[in-house]
């Protein structure tokens, strides 16, 4: 498997000691952490996420570095706010998301900010075979699993420790035979910031027998920030000559296709919105922006651009950087206005987007597409970043 890593996040806290079950040598020791104290740039409030769930203790993280500060809760090892300067200066959250853990649970969108596993994006009909055996995972997306099953990552308590006030580290081990995949699974995500106003993932993983992974997260992203409408003038710039067409239940049919002359060629800038309701067989598909882009990458395994957004009132620009060969672009087709930002604003319609760096979609069953088997003995790691700035 490749070597990958993501930019982290901001800090404001106090320390406090949690319990944390990771690998056999961290079960049962108690680990340092932090929680949130000073939100003069991120109005939270702590009581708004202490609960228990599954017997786990939840909470509200921070990290920070100058510029960038970052809100985390452990359920679902989630993004749940970003702030950073617009073009005036003023801090701008432009994560969406509720504020409070009993909204993520009642949320109809289970994704806004989480870390995805095991396999994101979708697996058709929820079957694969992993040397010739047959394996099932619930089916969550009418006929197919999407994001790891009906219990995902997103739905998991993470232990959590903090060793600096520019880091987060999330560790969960996932039993053999959860949401039907072979194997135990450690998983260990750490994000970070920098004083750039980097935001860093580090993904790790390792197993007892070969399983497919394939880990990213699922920041919903408005770069004018949270509540504030539309996102279709935003421009958006993916560095991919190609990307997977897929059928209604937007699997992909396992070759890809050229971006050129098609409402997906984003080589060059455009808006969301400017051929977003293009009569185009993929887009009635997918309702929209919902596909993987197969990225351009020259030879080794760095960290390379994948795309480039811009918030059109706030001139807020988010780069994105990985080292995995694709891209989710999202265009927020299913938000519907039934859930309440921290904001105060509704979901509605096409008010955030998603960027998520990624191993292409139903890769178990594609034998042309990149591999997602994880083998006993090796090591998963994976690194993606958004990095931050302002037009110039």
């Amino acid at each position: 498997m490749k070597v990958y890593k993501i930019a982290a996040a901001s800090l404001l806290c106090t320390s406090l000691l949690l319990s944390c079950e990771g690998n056999k040598k961290q079960e049962n020791k108690e680990l340092e952490t932090t929680t949130a104290t000073d939100t003069t740039a991120a109005p939270l409030k702590q009581q708004n996420f202490a609960t228990t769930i599954d017997g786990k203790e939840v909470g509200l993280y921070y990290i920070k570095a100058k510029n960038i500060n970052v809100a985390f809760t452990n359920f679902g090892a989630r993004i749940i706010g970003l702030w950073v300067p617009d073009k005036d200066g003023k801090q701008t959250d432009v994560v969406a998301g509720p504020d409070s853990t009993e909204g993520f649970q009642k949320s109809t969108e289970p994704y806004f900010g989480a870390t995805i596993g095991r396999v994101g994006n979708r697996i058709a009909k929820g079957t694969f075979k992993v040397d010739g055996k047959e394996y099932h995972v619930p089916l969550n997306n009418d006929a197919n699993s999407l994001h790891g099953g009906k219990k995902g990552f997103q739905y998991v308590v993470w232990n959590v420790q903090q060793p600096n006030d520019k880091t987060l580290v999330f560790t969960y081990t996932s039993p053999d035979g959860e949401e039907g995949f072979p194997g135990k699974l450690d998983v260990k995500v750490t994000y970070s910031v920098d004083d750039n106003q980097n935001l860093k993932m580090d993904y790790e993983a390792t197993t007892d027998k070969k399983t497919p992974v394939n880990l990213t997260n699922h920041a919903f992203f408005n770069l004018n920030g949270e509540g504030s409408g539309t996102i279709l003038n935003h421009k958006v710039l993916i560095n991919a000559d190609t990307y997977t067409p897929v059928d209604g239940g937007l699997i992909p049919f396992g070759k890809l296709d050229k971006v050129a002359g098609t409402p997906f060629d984003f080589t060059t800038f455009h808006t969301i919105g400017e051929r977003v309701e293009t009569n185009n067989e993929q887009l009635k598909n997918g309702k929209g922006y919902d596909h993987n882009f197969a990225l351009n990458r020259t030879a080794g395994n760095d960290l390379q651009k994948a795309a480039t957004v811009v918030g059109d009132k706030s001139g807020i620009v988010m780069d994105v950087y990985t080292q995995e060969p694709g891209l989710q672009f999202y265009s927020g087709n299913f938000m519907q206005g039934k859930n309440t930002f921290k904001s105060g604003a509704k979901d509605d319609f096409r008010t955030a987007f998603a960027m998520e760096t990624q191993h292409y979609p139903d890769a178990p069953n594609q034998k042309s597409f990149p591999s997602i088997l994880l083998e006993p003995g090796a090591t998963y790691h994976t690194v993606s970043e958004y990095r931050f700035s302002t037009e110039k």
